[in-house]
């Protein structure tokens, strides 16, 4: 493990957890990405696996020290404080431009896969048979997926823990989009939008010093919802983190096959061109979420009008986004030679 960091590498990786956060929201974008292509993918997943018996023991016993050097306290603090910068920051802008700008930011993220699958690819080496057979096997997952019929919202706090340790796959798992899961699972809007705005409130009914929230039957529930989420996140973030560890140690090349697979396949999950389905009610009338927004329940993707000035704008950005990831990709690696 790094653990000998200059300032400028610090910063650096406040910022990619900015980003691995900023693609954690998005649905059909993976934070794993982001980790793979700017080179830390592997230190995350073992910093991860670290999270163990070993290091509760030491929790328990006091030996703060011992355990933040056990865990790879100084990289993943910065990286989990780039995340939470990010959701209070980039997510809020990234709001604002799917609402205003949506083709653009599909295609721009489209763009950046395509560039990542280009930039993983090449340092893969040789393609043997089974590497080929892993990679396909990977694209048919992605693809997949993509096409399922999402789940109705169900917010039982059992399989609202199975939902936190599924759609934490995201970040540990380049090309498959935690949030994009979450809406297969049905319950996108109650994890990631409701419960969420429940904590926002209580939280600045708090620093008012306004508690009346301990008689909101409802706030206390989607607080108790965010809870349970949150501990089942957690516990899948660990427990993936160690299979992957262990098939990282044994079948590396495979592993990042499937990957490179993986994150082909989720090309059709980004696909700029789409038009959102809602979900309806028994009348045929949008359902509606707490905040008044209607409730997506999957996408109805079509091929552009080659026509449209649009339809060239929405290629320039998936251009942009190519050179975006090869240009960090390329800064990255300067710096490592350094």
């Amino acid at each position: 493990m790094q653990q000998t960091r200059t300032i400028t590498d610090k910063i650096l990786l406040v910022l990619k957890g900015l980003a691995m956060g900023a693609a954690n929201k998005v649905p059909g974008v993976s934070g794993g990405v982001v980790a793979f292509v700017a080179g830390f993918y592997e230190e995350f997943i073992y910093s991860l696996q670290k999270i163990n018996l070993k290091a509760f023991k030491l929790l328990i016993s006091g030996r703060f020290n011992s355990l933040y050097r056990y865990v790879n306290g100084k990289f993943l603090g910065l990286l989990i404080l780039g995340m939470l910068i990010s959701y209070f920051s980039v997510s809020k802008i990234l709001d604002y431009l799917i609402v205003h700008y949506e083709l653009y930011v599909w295609a721009s993220f489209f763009g950046m896969i395509i560039g990542s699958i280009y930039y993983i690819s090449k340092d893969f080496g040789e393609w043997d048979r089974n590497s080929v057979i892993f990679a396909i096997l990977g694209i048919i997952g992605g693809i997949g997926i993509s096409f399922l019929e999402p789940a109705r919202e169900n917010d039982n706090l059992w399989f609202v823990f199975v939902c936190g340790m599924i759609s934490v796959s995201g970040m540990t798992l380049p090309g498959l989009s935690g949030s994009f899961i979450l809406i297969l699972l049905g319950n996108y809007v109650l994890l990631l939008v409701d419960s969420v705005n429940a904590l926002y409130d209580t939280i600045a009914e708090v620093i008012l010093l306004d508690f009346s929230f301990i008689d909101n039957s409802e706030r206390l529930r989607m607080l108790q919802v965010l809870l349970v989420f949150a501990a089942g996140s957690l516990a899948g973030l660990v427990s993936l983190s160690h299979l992957l560890g262990y098939v990282l140690k044994k079948r590396k090349k495979e592993t990042f096959a499937v990957i490179i697979g993986f994150i082909t396949g989720s090309l059709g999950v980004v696909w700029p061109w789409k038009e959102k389905i809602f979900k309806l009610n028994e009348n045929g009338e949008p359902l509606i979420d707490r905040e008044g927004n209607k409730i997506i329940d999957n996408y109805d993707r079509y091929l552009p009008q080659i026509d449209l000035s649009e339809t060239w704008l929405a290629i320039f950005f998936i251009v942009i986004g190519i050179f975006i990831v090869l240009g960090l990709a390329w800064y990255e690696n300067r710096n490592s030679r350094k």
